[in-house]
């Protein structure tokens, strides 16, 4: 015989108890303060009998002084010409087919702009309306997103026009004059168009990162990575570059634990790091590598003596001028440049993305000589299916 079954449909509906109806937050065991939107609710005659704790934040109107009031008098609503909301969408004499209204731009008193929608309550379809529900949004964070958005646009669109143009000025040249020119000066356009086509392609290299990081999609492919041979080779390719071996000095504290990391991406931020330290730094870099406590130990031992060594530290300092103390809380947001000296402003943003995607912790300040230091943290966990 099976149990819990039965042929009855009525034996299935008594088994389902009703749906909480709109508003009734008391039945689902929610405190009104404790949602991260506002929320004001009216009675079936139009008065405030619900001003939530971020309402009053959005609104800046005490609860005290929103309760029992009409709602057009404690939430005076216009839209973006001017006419008063309330009186265009009369909630409780409007049709009686409405459900509320979807979400929109109004203004609050003083003219600031907030995201507002309405759900109106009835006990039955087509009956009067016994609660509207009123929800709030900030657009703050929306603007800061739809403000960051044209700024990678602009930023973007600027950095990709310089290296195209001289890229189709070139090959434009050459297609049309190729025999005019000798080899050395043929030689010297192509190495620029090559030179700006790689341009281009780290440009939209960096894009795909941003995109994979703002949407946490950023991948991490765990390998055994030395990390002391991974700052060598950028070393070295520095030297290649034209600068002298004597301005890098690295140091590494013996024995490392082994470290699982994505190389590519640890590539990537020691790249970054070197070259700012180049470029922007003056006199010696120096690289310390030492042995370390995971960030996660860090913050739960109590003390330095019970914590294990469980993560690999990177710092990287000069001796230039450094930071400002007021620039420091920027360095790792979008499109801060602590120079003039060109650059997207994405490279510290990208980084900081890459050592939290390793489950580690990156952190600036001011060096001993004076100038800028960085120090990246990086767990050393080895892959799942090794573990």
């Amino acid at each position: 015989m099976s149990i819990g079954t039965s042929s009855a449909p009525g034996a299935q509906r008594a088994a389902r108890p009703p749906a909480p109806r709109p508003g009734d937050l008391d039945e689902l065991g929610i405190d009104p303060d404790q949602l991260p939107d506002g929320l004001v609710v009216a009675d079936e005659h139009g008065r405030v009998i619900c001003f939530n704790a971020a309402a009053v934040r959005i609104t800046a109107v005490p609860a005290e002084q929103a309760l029992g009031q009409p709602l057009e008098t404690a939430l005076p609503l216009e839209d973006l010409e001017g006419r008063r909301w309330w009186q265009l969408t009369d909630p409780y004499g409007g049709l009686a087919i409405r459900v509320g209204q979807p979400e929109r731009n109004l203004l609050l008193h003083g003219g600031r702009e907030v995201l507002v929608s309405a759900r109106y309550v009835r006990t039955r379809p087509t009956g009067p309306v016994r609660r509207v529900v009123v929800t709030l949004r900030d657009t703050e964070a929306r603007r800061r997103t739809e403000r960051s958005h044209a700024e990678l646009i602009a930023t973007v669109a600027h950095e990709l026009r310089s290296p195209l143009t001289s890229v189709k000025g070139f090959t434009a040249t050459l297609l049309a004059k190729w025999e005019r020119f000798t080899d050395d000066q043929k030689r010297l356009m192509l190495e620029t168009v090559d030179a700006d086509a790689d341009r281009v392609t780290r440009l939209i290299a960096e894009l795909l990162d941003i995109s994979r990081i703002d949407s946490g999609r950023l991948e991490v492919r765990r390998q055994p990575v030395d990390i002391g041979a991974a700052v060598g080779r950028h070393i070295q390719a520095h030297v290649a570059a034209g600068q002298q071996a004597d301005r890098f000095l690295l140091r590494v504290q013996h024995p490392l634990p082994d470290l699982w990391a994505d190389p590519d991406k640890v590539d990537q931020v020691l790249s970054n790091l070197l070259e700012n330290a180049v470029r922007h730094g003056e006199g010696t870099v120096t690289i310390d590598i030492t042995p370390s406590a995971s960030p996660r130990e860090r913050e739960t031992a109590e003390s330095a003596a019970t914590v294990e060594t469980a993560a690999t530290s990177v710092t990287v300092s000069d001796e230039g001028p450094g930071i400002p103390e007021e620039s420091m809380n920027r360095v790792f947001t979008r499109f801060w440049r602590g120079s003039k000296r060109g650059g997207t402003g994405l490279g510290l943003y990208i980084v900081k993305g890459i050592v939290e995607a390793h489950g580690g912790t990156i952190t600036v300040g001011r060096a001993p000589g004076g100038g800028a230091e960085f120090r990246f943290t990086l767990p050393v966990a080895a892959p799942a299916y090794l573990t």
